[in-house]
């Protein structure tokens, strides 16, 4: 039995391999290759970088992100359930409602908090 997972191995030692041969080949070159004033000037556009790359984003964006996912996910799991209520309800009996009930109510007790918690005001 073991003997079929001796490919599986043969695969992973290769891969760490050669992640660290190329980290070790990029630190040796990498230390070459110093940093001069040159070097770190802007290329081709000509425009000298006068602040940060991105701007920041506020954290209120992120939280209605993460609560969007969660509702998302929400649907796509509900979405089946729906589809085949019918038939399981008649062959096993109402089990199935109050599973889905517990899922719903469970994510109810998530969006109330975050009402709660005024995640959803923007004018704050």
């Amino acid at each position: 039995m073991l003997e079929s997972y001796l490919p599986v191995l043969f695969q992973i030692i290769i891969a760490c391999g050669f992640a660290g041969v190329t980290l070790l080949i990029s630190v040796l070159i990498g230390r070459a290759a110093r940093r001069t004033k040159i070097k770190d000037s802007p290329y081709e556009c000509g425009m000298l970088p006068l602040q940060e790359g991105q701007p920041r984003f506020s954290v209120k964006f992120y939280i209605v992100a993460m609560l969007f996912v969660l509702f998302d996910i929400e649907v796509v799991f509900l979405y089946p359930w729906a589809v085949i209520y019918k038939d399981y309800l008649a062959a096993f009996g109402p089990g199935i409602f109050f599973a889905a009930l517990s899922f719903v109510s469970i994510l109810g007790v998530a969006f109330a908090y975050a009402w709660k918690k005024g995640v959803l005001d923007w004018k704050s």
